[in-house]
């Protein structure tokens, strides 16, 4: 009797231990905050609290700034999807991958196969990993490699409900099908990016009562054309030139040649186009009522977060992948190393971050990475190229000495400064500008001799890798000789007395 009571007494002793090992973990793990990535497609600085345009509205990306830390200059790596993109989920310049272009994808270059990726360091540190929509510029359809990113894949990012007709007039050079945006009857409903956050609020509201903490990742695909719209988000916007960014005529007269290889002939329409079709203010109500469209979108999981109890311990970071040109420097779409190209949206909001703050100082995109690699404890990255965050979300105004950079193609990048920007160009030539006197960067101020020591700094930042493009890169692909001072846009060779496109 007294044994049989011995062993009960040690079978729940080693109960007791167990479920204190149990519950310690258990801890262990809910004392790590959840973490939710929002990324946005095509998504410049008019948002509300960035100040792009006057008219934007966007609420529910506001209130986050508010409630958490917002870098007001922040910047991509890459003005282009896939390159922008890799960027970020590797923690690698594209200078250094050398994947500069749409294609290929990271998991079908081989020097990158083995290289460990945020979604995989989430993974490894006891993160259940979900997305939805686009993050990456295109899925693997290899259902292994899929696996490999995230354990769990929702909807892929699409346009949803489409009109009967194209609903502005033919765009040069090969009328591509995603050149339009406007108003057509249809439902909010039945737009992709409504349909992923369907998807995204039932995941978080099974992983309610999870103890597992989790890494989702929800991807918009607007404002990105087609800019299709119901009229409930344009007419909030007038039919007025209030709705054009400021310009000026002749905004390229003093940028160099090269500038114009970066976009040497794309589907995007340029600004001469817009104006002779009466498209301009179509073109930008559309792209404000679609990134009003997408801030209601946030505030459906922002709202779903509270009503789970998840809100306290999630961890949200924001973000796009690049700008986008609406008539600026003559031209709409990416491809450029300006302000209109280079600036996005940067926010931390939750655990971890100081409420209330906005930090001036360059931040880039390639700073997400190792910033949730110190602020949830990762362990196994390695080589990452951009510089935690930390210490600017604990005080914007700590010091921050690397300005941030971007790149568009091999041999071409911006430096941008708190206070100035330098472009770099493959073949040697430049621009400058000082932010503070001229933020829309209509005065290239590279031969203004006194500016010696800002140009001098700021090419000590350049990058010292200036990797080859990977093999079988295509799509927005340039490659300059300067032995023959030769470029090749997509395979097409380009000489210095070639006249611009017109489109």
């Amino acid at each position: 009797m007294t044994r049989n009571h011995g062993s009960l007494f040690c079978w729940f002793g080693t109960l007791l231990l167990l479920s204190g090992i149990v519950s310690t973990c258990n801890a262990q793990q809910s004392d790590r905050p959840n973490v939710l990535m929002i990324a946005i497609d095509d998504q410049n600085d008019w948002i509300g609290c960035l100040k792009g345009h006057p008219l934007a509205q966007t609420p529910t990306i506001d209130k986050l700034a508010a409630s958490g830390t917002l870098f007001s200059n922040a910047h991509c790596q890459a003005p282009l999807c896939n390159s922008s993109r890799t960027s970020v989920l590797t923690g690698l310049r594209p200078s250094t991958t050398g994947v500069y272009a749409l294609l290929p994808n990271h998991w079908a270059i081989e020097a990158l196969i083995d290289h460990r990726t945020l979604p995989q360091s989430l993974r490894d540190a006891g993160y259940t990993t979900a997305t939805t929509g686009k993050i990456y510029h295109a899925p693997p359809r290899d259902a292994d490699l899929r696996k490999r990113e995230f354990d769990v894949w929702g909807p892929a990012a699409s346009v949803g409900a489409k009109p009967p007709k194209r609903l502005i007039p033919d765009t040069p050079p090969h009328n591509n099908p995603l050149m339009d945006w406007g108003v057509f009857d249809h439902r909010d409903e039945d737009k992709g990016d409504y349909q992923i956050t369907d998807w995204a609020v039932n995941y978080l509201e099974q992983r309610k009562s999870e103890s597992q903490p989790f890494f989702l990742s929800v991807g918009y695909f607007l404002p990105h054309v087609p800019c299709y719209v119901t009229s409930k988000w344009y007419d909030r916007f007038p039919d007025s030139d209030a709705v054009l960014p400021p310009i000026i005529d002749a905004d390229r007269g003093d940028t160099p040649h090269f500038s114009w290889y970066l976009h040497w002939s794309l589907p995007e329409p340029r600004l001469a186009w817009l104006k002779q079709n009466n498209q301009w203010r179509n073109l930008c109500r559309s792209y404000l009522a679609s990134t009003t469209f997408v801030d209601s979108q946030i505030a459906r999981l922002m709202d779903c977060l509270e009503q789970q109890g998840l809100a306290d311990n999630t961890l949200i970071v924001v973000w796009s992948d690049h700008g986008w040109h609406l008539g600026e420097k003559e031209i709409s779409g990416k491809n450029t190393l300006w302000e209109c190209s280079t600036r996005v949206p940067l926010i931390f909001a939750g655990p971890g971050v100081t409420k209330g703050q906005v930090c001036g100082s360059p931040a880039e995109l390639l700073d997400i990475y190792p910033t949730l690699v110190e602020l949830l404890k990762l362990k196994g990255a390695e080589n990452l190229e951009g510089h935690s965050l930390v210490a600017q979300l604990r005080d914007a105004e700590a010091t921050r000495t690397e300005p941030a950079i971007t790149t568009h193609n091999r041999g071409n990048h911006s430096v941008r400064s708190k206070t100035h920007r330098l472009i770099h160009y493959a073949d040697g030539s430049e621009e400058l500008y000082d932010l503070r006197t001229d933020p829309h960067e209509w005065n290239n101020q590279i031969e203004n001799k006194s500016n010696l020591a800002t140009v001098s700094t700021l090419r000590s930042f350049l990058p010292p890798i200036n990797a080859p493009m990977v093999p079988n890169s295509a799509q927005r692909t340039l490659q300059y000789d300067e032995e023959t001072d030769v470029a090749i846009w997509e395979g097409t060779p380009i000489h210095r007395e070639d006249p611009i496109p017109p489109q």
